[in-house]
């Protein structure tokens, strides 16, 4: 039992990606359970949410508000986002091309200016890296998306008939009140209720593993994208791997800049770690829908990542533990 326990906290992530893909396939193909399809999406709908909402409570209740501070790594991986959406929005609207190759640039677009990802900040922490930080990033590249999707994706694909004002807010309240209301509320326990505070302060450890719950969500939810979607596979494959690399070459100029600042671990995780749903969502709204693809897939992609860093980040505590 102590060897199962310690393998599912050494492989979180595989074993959330792998349990959520499994699931999947077990109500896809197990038709006595076609019944209780409509229950499982509804539990799962309200479910993400309040993982996400847990998660960072609880990795908020470690910050300090006056950490929330803008830093110069934050201005380099902004101008990489909209440098990297405004490029490829260019190719697309003054190079004609093939509809396949247009799809694999669309998709990569989105992944490029596809903020970071809200529980960002639990995979940061995880790694050593500065959650503050990356809260702060995570904030200001959400509102940048905000801004740039409405105005830039539209010249890519004409026929989006979404107004900007209403695409804005749109991304925002999907982003921000899950963002905000968790701070705020660690905020007002540590100033009014401190013993609760400090209660969920010591069980800050749990935000990982919520985390993985959440994953497996996601997980089975890309999985039935990928599987449903009507496109030839070898069309798939080319969008999935624009998503690849998208996803490495944003880790790792996230990593130089950031590790220029001294904050490499937050920097590869603000600019690799994205907002998939989110990204999905902009994608079947403003330009062709199998472009969703690439971040579908991104889940994947980051997910292996993260996977490889907390790996290699618990071997080298364990050569250092053995070595004292």
């Amino acid at each position: 039992m102590k060897v199962l326990v310690r393998f599912l906290k050494d492989w979180t992530l595989p074993v959330a990606m792998l349990t959520g893909a499994l699931v999947y396939f077990v109500f896809a193909k197990v038709s006595v359970l076609a019944p209780a399809k409509p229950f499982v999406n509804g539990v799962v709908g309200v479910l993400t949410p309040f993982l996400i909402f847990a998660q960072l409570l609880l990795t908020f209740c470690k910050m300090e508000a006056r950490d929330l501070k803008p830093k110069a790594w934050h201005a380099w991986l902004l101008s990489i986002q909209t440098l990297t959406c405004l490029a490829l929005a260019a190719l697309l609207v003054y190079c004609p091309m093939d509809e396949v190759y247009r799809e694999v640039f669309e998709g990569a677009m989105v992944c490029f200016v596809c903020p970071t990802a809200t529980a960002a900040a639990v995979i940061t922490g995880k790694l050593g890296g500065s959650a503050a930080s990356l809260t702060t990033y995570t904030l200001l590249s959400n509102l940048l998306a905000a801004i740039a999707v409405p105005l830039v994706f539209p010249l890519v694909e004409p026929h989006a008939d979404v107004t900007f004002w209403i695409a804005f807010l749109k991304i925002l309240g999907k982003v921000f009140p899950l963002l905000l209301c968790p701070f705020f509320l660690a905020w007002l326990l540590r100033a009014f209720l401190p013993k609760i505070h400090g209660w969920l302060l010591g069980m800050h450890g749990a935000a990982f593993y919520l985390w993985g719950v959440a994953l497996a969500i996601v997980s089975g939810q890309t999985v039935r994208s990928l599987a449903n979607s009507s496109a030839p596979v070898y069309v798939e494959v080319l969008i999935a791997l624009a998503g690849l690399v998208a996803c490495c070459v944003q880790f790792y100029l996230g990593k130089r800049i950031g590790g220029h600042y001294k904050e490499r671990i937050s920097g590869g995780q603000a600019l690799g770690q994205k907002n998939t749903v989110l990204a999905i969502w902009m994608a079947y709204t403003y330009l062709n829908p199998l472009s969703s693809v690439a971040p579908g897939s991104y889940v994947l992609w980051q997910n292996m990542i993260n996977s490889y860093q907390l790996w290699k980040k618990r071997k080298k505590e364990t050569g250092g533990s053995r070595a004292s």
